[in-house]
C-alpha cells in the first residue's frame, strides 16, 4: 500500500525502529546515555581529534544535544544494538531537507568490539532504504573530515561518490577549522547500492 502525502510528512518527524539480524536501530532516548557511556568504553575514540565521537563522560549530554535536534526538526537520531541487543554505537539523519526531498546520514560511531562486522553494513543498508523508500529522497549525502581516512573509505566502500571538499566549512571538536569531504548517493543509484550492501552482508557471519 502505498503512502500518501501526509504518511510521509509525518515520517518526516519520527524516528522508526529498524530491525535487521545483525543490527537493530531504535529511536535515541535518554535512558540510552548508560548504554552509551558503556559502548565508548576508555573514550579512546573521543581523543581522535578529526571525530565529534563524545567522551564516555558526555554521553548524556550527547544525547540531549541529539534530542533538541530532533525536536528542533534538524535531525532522526538513532541508538545502534548489535544482534544480542546491547548498545553498541548512535547513528542519525540529519540535514532534513523534505522539501527536496534529500538528507544526510552521519555522526555515526560504534564500540570497538562493533567494528569490522556486519552491524555498519546492515544500519547503512536500513537507514538508506528508509530514506530512499519511505522518505523518498532523491540524494543522502554522507560528511566527514578531510583527515578522517577510514571513514572516508569506508563511505566509499558503500557505493557513495565523492563530490567534492568543502574547505574550512566547519570545526571539528577541538576548534580547528576542518575541511569537510562530501559524498552522495542519488536515488537513480540505489538500486546498485542496494545490491551490493546486500551482497556485502551475505557475506557477514
Amino acid at each position: 500500500m502505498s503512502m500518501d502525502d501526509a504518511d510521509i510528512a509525518s515520517a518526516w518527524r519520527s524516528v522508526p525502529t529498524l530491525r535487521g539480524r545483525h543490527a537493530t536501530l531504535e529511536p535515541l532516548q535518554a535512558a540510552h546515555a548508560d548504554g552509551l557511556c558503556a559502548a565508548l568504553g576508555d573514550g579512546a575514540l573521543s581523543r581522535l581529534w578529526y571525530t565529534n565521537v563524545p567522551a564516555p563522560e558526555r554521553a548524556a549530554a550527547y544525547v540531549d544535544a541529539a534530542l533538541e535536534a530532533q525536536a528542533q526538526g534538524r535531525a532522526l537520531p538513532f541508538v545502534v544494538r548489535d544482534g544480542q541487543g546491547a548498545v553498541v554505537g548512535s547513528t542519525r539523519l540529519y540535514a532534513l531537507e523534505p522539501e527536496v526531498p534529500r538528507l544526510c546520514i552521519g555522526y555515526t560511531w560504534y564500540a570497538p568490539a562493533a567494528q569490522r562486522t556486519g552491524i555498519n553494513t546492515e544500519a547503512k543498508l536500513m537507514l538508506l532504504g528508509h530514506a530512499f523508500g519511505t522518505l523518498r529522497c532523491i540524494g543522502v549525502g554522507f560528511e566527514t573530515s578531510w583527515f578522517n581516512h577510514a571513514s572516508r573509505a569506508a563511505i566509499a566502500r558503500l557505493g557513495a561518490k565523492q563530490e567534492g571538499v568543502l574547505r574550512n566549512h566547519k570545526r571539528h571538536a577541538d576548534g580547528t577549522p576542518r575541511d569537510t569531504v562530501v559524498f552522495s548517493i542519488l536515488d537513480t543509484e540505489w538500486p546498485a547500492v542496494q545490491r551490493h550492501l546486500q551482497f556485502r552482508l551475505d557475506q557477514s557471519p
